[in-house]
């Protein structure tokens, strides 16, 4: 793919498949996809050769998910195994950390020490900063194969080629992807060396955000605004804990989007964080994940509903907004920071710069060298630009959608120049 390939999706509504994609939906058509609790955690047992899972309450999570996920007809047996495979892969991890924290109840002492933590909607320039403050090797980040895996399965060793099996298996995902929808690497790329979200590791716990962007999901949404994240928060602190004892650092740059809505709740797991906010235009922001989010449903769904799409993530980002300008005040001036879209993309050395300043880390010259030498190596639109048409592919007029976020242009008055 060029470098300046333009991108214009626009078969959303009404997917042309590729060969690819319909042998793969053609190829699983026929298959039948157990989605319960008991199937999860038999096939997580199976995998492991573990059987103790640790705290019980993470099973009404589940039944929750599976049960929500297995009444919906729309969906294809291609994404009811999507599914599976991430819930049991999520029960797999937690019996993984189980065990480990069981023969070595020490690592819970590990102290995480002042991260940099990134919070701001998704698609707003959040993975970019959180990748170019990974380039900083004095600090510890979460590559999207460990992740995936945060521990190895027992017994499993190197590959030949000393390759972790896990990062082979995050490969070949990624490839299969990719061979599947080519256009995604232009809007999310997911390479194994991607520097991806903590939300990740709450998945163990069967917690966050993150199953709302793998099937529509409204009972678990509602699940998830009506109960308090503290204690999957901890569980995720646990988990990078069990990371840095394993490797270090014992400094993280994180990010996550769901932060946004829980700053209280991500103060009181890491009150010494410096934490920095991304902001930009709600509409931008809209349209980039509703396109996404479409594209990949002709691989998950009978039908793409894109009003539906856009009526969910619509509100979606109403209420992390609404959230964050409720709860911004939490964090103090001498511990946050906020950035707007355009101020980064205009200045991203200055803006990695001001955030090193503010969370006392300063930037010697080795590590600017090695953030310029990444910023060139990773120019914007490296793997094709998407134009996006919410007017054409949703029905959605720009001007009347932005109005109904007059509540955060207020609060943040500079976002409006990205707008």
């Amino acid at each position: 793919m060029a470098m300046s390939e333009i991108i214009r999706l626009d078969d959303l509504c009404n997917p042309r498949l590729s060969a690819p994609q319909s042998a793969a939906i053609a190829a699983t058509r026929n298959l039948v996809v157990e989605l319960s609790e008991q199937a999860v955690l038999d096939a997580a047992r199976a995998r492991t050769g573990l059987a103790d899972f640790g705290p019980e309450d993470f099973r009404t999570r589940l039944r929750l998910l599976v049960d929500e996920w297995g009444a919906d007809t729309g969906m294809i047996p291609l994404q009811r195994l999507t599914l599976s495979n991430y819930l049991v892969r999520y029960a797999s991890n937690r019996l993984l950390l189980q065990d480990l924290w069981n023969r070595h109840p020490e690592i819970l002492d590990t102290e995480i020490r002042q991260p940099i933590i990134v919070a701001g909607l998704p698609r707003s320039g959040t993975t970019h900063l959180v990748n170019l403050l990974a380039t900083d090797r004095r600090f510890r980040s979460l590559p999207l194969w460990e992740s995936y895996e945060p521990l190895p399965l027992p017994g499993e060793a190197p590959l030949a080629d000393g390759t972790d099996p896990r990062y082979r298996r995050c490969m070949e995902a990624w490839e299969g992807m990719q061979a599947i929808l080519p256009r995604l690497a232009a809007m999310h790329p997911m390479h194994p060396d991607h520097i991806h979200e903590e939300l990740e590791l709450m998945g163990p716990d069967f917690a966050s955000y993150n199953f709302e962007w793998l099937s529509p999901s409204p009972r678990w949404r509602d699940h998830y605004y009506a109960s308090d994240q503290t204690p999957h928060y901890r569980y995720m602190r646990n988990v990078l804990k069990t990371l840095q004892h394993l490797h270090g650092p014992d400094r993280w740059v994180l990010k996550c989007p769901q932060h946004l809505e829980q700053l209280p709740v991500l103060r009181s797991v890491f009150p010494d964080a410096t934490v920095v906010i991304t902001h930009r235009d709600p509409v931008a922001v809209i349209q980039s994940s509703v396109t996404m989010v479409a594209y990949g449903e002709r691989m998950r769904r009978e039908h793409v509903d894109t009003e539906a799409l856009i009526r969910y993530w619509s509100d979606r980002v109403e209420h992390m907004l609404r959230a964050c300008v409720r709860d911004r005040p939490v964090w103090p001036a001498t511990q946050s920071l906020d950035v707007p879209f355009h101020c980064f993309m205009a200045d991203e050395l200055e803006t990695v710069e001001r955030i090193h300043a503010l969370a006392g880390s300063g930037m010697p010259e080795d590590i600017r060298a090695g953030l310029l030498n990444y910023l060139e190596q990773h120019p914007r639109g490296k793997d094709g630009r998407v134009v996006y048409d919410l007017k054409g592919d949703f029905g959605v007029d720009p001007a009347r959608l932005r109005a109904r976020f007059d509540f955060y242009f207020k609060a943040f008055p500079e976002v409006r120049a990205d707008a």
